[in-house]
């Protein structure tokens, strides 16, 4: 069974991330979201190993003294990690992993993991952003400001990344991310083990003369 490639997706607050990775998903059954670990408590609606795993502080911190993240960090007093053990046992049977983080996210899990596949999503314009972020309608002028402000940090780690993808019109941003995707799984050394007894078949010889 050939390995899976994990996948780090990042965008800022507002660039379609999260709906891109949701269509992904319900087109392609070889990908999986990790599910990351968080001390934060959960939201109404939310469900325990579907949307996070919910852990005590306590247990967070042991996790950490024990290399259990890839990659974690502290976001207004909760924490989040990203499971190694899970990442590499779910790769390891052959599917591929999506890491939804950020750019910080994104560092730490290239040191540990540097064959991993990194794509960072923009919008198509700042006035493209907030208008998203206005849409919403969940967060007041002062929050969205603040948000627009940590996105234009955010955008300025986009080089950083291995694929660029722009998200102005959404079918096509999600054909450009699939193909991503797509093609990872035609390398050569995806491929080879994987048809490794028909490419024998075709390589042997017959013993036979035209």
């Amino acid at each position: 069974m050939s390995q899976g490639t994990l996948y780090i997706i990042s965008a800022p607050s507002g660039a379609g991330k999260t709906s891109l990775v949701k269509a992904l998903l319900d087109r392609d059954k070889q990908v999986c979201v990790s599910v990351s670990h968080t001390t934060r408590a959960p939201r109404p609606g939310e469900v325990d190993g579907w949307d996070y795993n919910f852990i005590d502080r306590q247990s967070f911190d042991q996790m950490v003294a024990d290399n259990a993240f890839l990659e974690h960090a502290e976001v207004f007093t909760n924490c989040y990690g990203t499971s190694r053990a899970w990442v590499e046992n779910t790769l390891a049977q052959g599917r591929d992993v999506i890491l939804e983080i950020d750019w910080q996210g994104a560092q730490q899990v290239r040191q540990l993991m540097p064959e991993s596949v990194s794509v960072f999503i923009l919008p198509p314009s700042r006035e493209a952003l907030e208008q998203r972020l206005q849409n919403r309608g969940q967060d007041s002028d002062e929050i969205i400001a603040q948000r627009m402000s940590q996105a234009i940090s955010e955008m300025s780690h986009y080089a950083e990344y291995d694929f660029l993808i722009i998200n102005d019109q959404f079918e096509q941003s999600l054909q450009e991310l699939a193909a991503v995707f797509l093609a990872r799984r035609q390398r050569l050394e995806v491929q080879r083990p994987r048809h490794q007894q028909m490419i024998d078949a075709l390589l042997c010889s017959s013993g036979k003369s035209e």
